[in-house]
């Protein structure tokens, strides 16, 4: 199943339809009976990269799954949390190095993950995840955790889990008692499935986000309608994790 999904995942990047859009334009080009007409695919192609390069549609797409992170309060001041868990955003590894790296992504939430334990003194601090990188994203995140100043007793490692349903699942694992305060921590984009899994097990689910894609609009307007391709990446970061939600709701009702 998982590998189905990773497949439809390739399906909807931006960059392999637009592909796909303009290999069958090359095709449609080459026929010898082509009609004008014939040419609205290409044109499709062009109008779909320039939505999925500008800010206003990144914008537009990143609120939709950020707003419940937005436009109310996350956690009360005064509350103590029992765990804080912070979910990997992935690493790489450079061989020539003999070394494996955080992403940048990884280090946001960490950084953001410390900041939320010490803020609301949780008794625990838990890295999830793993990826294809020779030393698991777990065990680099506990490592970092510990340089910045939480204590090594304190700290837990889930290194088995490789996705957001898994992070839940491994998680409840870990932890018997299922009415504990628990910070979760990872991107605004993705919190929403997150926060979904983890409260299959657990009631009280603090979503504590590291980071956004929506901004408010700043600089020169004109710019905004500029393609870019920071705003094509994210798009596509966007439109996977749309598919993800899809994906999860068809898994729960199998």
């Amino acid at each position: 199943m998982e590998q189905i999904y990773d497949v439809f995942k390739a399906f909807i990047d931006p960059v392999f339809i637009i592909f796909v859009i303009l290999i069958i334009s090359f095709l449609i080009w080459l026929l010898p009976n082509k009609k004008k007409s014939d040419t609205l695919i290409l044109f499709f192609a062009v109008v779909l990269l320039y939505g999925a390069s500008i800010f206003p549609v990144c914008n537009f797409l990143s609120y939709k799954l950020e707003k419940d992170y937005i436009n109310k309060p996350l956690l009360k001041d005064k509350i103590k949390l029992d765990v804080v868990v912070v979910l990997s955003g992935g690493t790489y590894d450079i061989n020539f190095l003999n070394k494996t790296f955080v992403g940048e992504t990884t280090i946001v939430r960490l950084v953001h993950a410390v900041q939320m334990y010490k803020s609301y003194d949780a008794k625990y601090f838990v890295c999830s995840g793993k990826s294809d990188s020779k030393i698991p994203d777990a065990q680099l995140m506990a490592q970092m955790a510990e340089e910045l100043g939480v204590p090594p007793k304190k700290i837990r490692i889930e290194a088995k889990s490789n996705n957001t349903y898994n992070h839940a699942q491994e998680f409840k694992k870990m932890f018997v008692n299922k009415n504990l305060k628990i910070g979760l921590v990872t991107s605004a984009y993705h919190m929403r499935r997150s926060e979904k899994e983890f409260r299959k097990y657990f009631k009280n689910v603090y979503p504590l986000p590291s980071s956004y894609f929506y901004a408010s609009p700043m600089g020169t307007a004109a710019v905004r309608y500029i393609p870019q391709s920071r705003w094509l990446y994210n798009n596509t970061l966007i439109l996977r994790e749309y598919l993800g939600q899809i994906w999860y709701s068809i898994k729960d009702r199998v």
